[in-house]
């Protein structure tokens, strides 16, 4: 299990232990109905999981670009209200298997929307170097609050270092490997075998 920060009881927050959730993709791929979706994108973090379906292609003309982007988001709606209470009920059983909040969205075209998802407070130290750049990003307009300024810098980083952070978790993936074979795992099995 991995550690996970959460409220406490008393206030504050408290180390608790959340079930792995390796397997979401697969569990999502054999749980969801058949033709909901084309494809499925399951990204799993520590308080959420995101599942993002493509829609089947419209079938018709369109006049312009808005048009098409006005059926698509039409579509994703319909779908949305079609499918509501058994995404509830789907989305009760993975929050009870994996110990985490599940959101929803689909795409379809050039179109995407996410129905539900969460904001979660993350709270950091900055000095007032880090803090003029966000109240600069504020009086010009980029961001309503600090808060806004630092997700949109978080997002900003994201997109331009996407290659990198895709290497970087997979070298976190591979520490995790190594850790579940550590030596302890290897006396546990001396012990029991």
């Amino acid at each position: 299990m991995r550690k996970h920060w959460s409220p406490g009881p008393r206030g504050g927050w408290q180390q608790s232990e959340v079930p792995p959730a390796d397997d979401a993709a697969a569990w999502f791929t054999g749980r969801l109905p058949e033709g909901w979706f084309t494809t499925t994108d399951v990204v799993v973090d520590r308080e959420e999981i995101i599942v993002v379906g493509t829609l089947p292609d419209l079938d018709g003309d369109f006049a312009d670009d808005a048009a098409r982007a006005a059926a698509e988001s039409g579509r994703i709606a319909r779908h949305r209200e079609e499918t509501r209470e058994e995404r509830i009920e789907i989305a009760r059983q993975a929050e009870h298997r994996y110990g985490r909040k599940v959101a929803w969205g689909a795409r379809q075209g050039g179109t995407e929307e996410l129905f539900t998802h969460l904001s979660v407070p993350v709270m950091t130290r900055l000095r007032q170097p880090e803090r003029q750049v966000l109240d600069t990003l504020v009086d010009a307009g980029v961001a309503r609050s600090r808060s806004d300024a630092l997700a949109w810098a978080v997002r900003l980083v994201g997109k331009h270092s996407e290659e990198w952070l895709g290497e970087l978790r997979a070298a976190m993936a591979k520490v995790d490997d190594l850790r579940a074979k550590g030596p302890d795992k290897a006396e546990d099995a001396d012990r029991n075998g």
